[in-house]
């Protein structure tokens, strides 16, 4: 489970980590009110559960309350990538001397944690990865030993951060740790010109399996295309590129994300509908997928099992009839093979929709869906 910035912010301030003051609001007049209580200038941020905040101007900056709440009002019910705004963190502004990166992670490969600590930050981190690679300091993690101070002092050194960083990232892995989290990380990490070591941002994801370990409020409806999903059983990912996927079996979905990798193009987003999905949930994951603006082509892979092929045709031609003129303006790929692939494709062909091109194979659709989306 993905935490928005603020809340990713009280799980530091409680361990002692320093944060900007602020408060969130989700009116312009609360933005008003929060920003009267603080040192001007202040930067209005959008809350919301995606990267590119600045770049869609969802961060502004304001010189008193009275700018705070227009500025508000401007980012409240914002759309960034898929994902509505519905509340905002009022900060006091902070001037950074030196920007810098510190992240933890489960590195699922290795089957350890993993450590990332750069004085690059600020920026893209796979920038910071391919363009100056001894920039970014990478230390896998004993699980039983963790990090303590000394091992903090030793990360901080590595990366050239001064040694007043240390303490925030051995708190840092307190948050880890005691708050099962998957991914913690703060970009950036800054040192004021008085000398101050403080989180600008805060990213942290928290495993969904051990939340029965915690007493925590479930988490507030976004009112995005993950919320949208949710509700009705669907597990859908935002990513970055242009080609929406879906397809049944989360080893069949990472597949079909690789192959259209390979075929040059990288996925807006990707659903699982599942063994055993209806016809109305294939119509259902269709229509979330297509309420992605940045898809540009779609690609339906499924194999059918349990999940028969006719159910998916019947689900394709179901969503496109009620998505109507929606419906028409982006290109399907269809593979189906596996039960019922025969019945599946005739369902298609028979609907004869102008959106859907069938195509055989898996690498074959993924190409296509590939060349469709870097034509659109």
């Amino acid at each position: 489970m993905d935490l928005y910035e603020y809340q990713a912010k009280e799980l530091f301030g409680r361990r002692g980590i320093p944060v900007p003051a602020g408060g969130v609001a989700t009116s312009p007049e609360q933005a008003r009110e929060i920003a009267t209580g603080l040192a001007a200038p202040v930067v209005v941020k959008a809350q919301v559960k995606t990267g590119g905040r600045g770049k869609a101007g969802g961060i502004r900056a304001a010189s008193g309350p009275g700018e705070t709440e227009a500025e508000a009002a401007r980012v409240l019910g914002m759309d960034i990538r898929g994902h509505v705004a519905h509340a905002v963190l009022v900060e006091a502004a902070t001037t950074p001397a030196e920007e810098y990166y510190a992240a933890y992670l489960v590195d699922r490969a290795e089957g350890t944690f993993l450590a990332m600590v750069s004085r690059h930050g600020g920026m893209d981190i796979e920038e910071v990865a391919a363009s100056d690679p001894d920039a970014l300091v990478r230390l896998p993690i004993d699980p039983l030993a963790g990090v303590d101070a000394d091992t903090a002092g030793l990360l901080a050194e590595k990366a050239g951060l001064p040694p007043e960083t240390a303490k925030v990232l051995h708190r840092l892995w307190q948050v880890m740790v005691e708050e099962d989290a998957l991914l913690v990380e703060v970009n950036p990490l800054v040192r004021t010109a008085d000398g101050r070591i403080m989180a600008l941002d805060g990213k942290v994801t928290l495993d969904g399996n051990a939340a029965f370990r915690h007493d925590r409020e479930p988490p507030a409806a976004s009112g995005g295309l993950e919320d949208r999903a949710r509700a009705k059983g669907l597990n859908y990912v935002k990513l970055a590129g242009r080609v929406g996927v879906v397809g049944n079996g989360a080893g069949l979905v990472m597949s079909t994300l690789d192959v259209v990798a390979q075929a040059g193009a990288a996925p807006a987003n990707f659903l699982d509908i599942g063994g055993g999905a209806s016809a109305q949930v294939m119509a259902d994951g269709l229509e979330i997928i297509l309420s992605d603006p940045d898809v540009r082509s779609v690609l339906v892979n499924v194999f059918g099992g349990i999940t028969t092929c006719d159910a998916v045709a019947t689900g394709i031609v179901t969503a496109l009839h009620q998505l109507g003129e929606r419906g028409l303006s982006r290109p399907i790929v269809v593979r189906l093979d596996g039960n019922n692939a025969e019945v599946g494709r005739r369902i298609l062909s028979d609907a004869r929709h102008p959106a859907v091109r069938q195509v055989f194979t898996m690498d074959g659709a993924a190409e296509l869906a590939a060349g469709l989306a870097a034509g659109a």
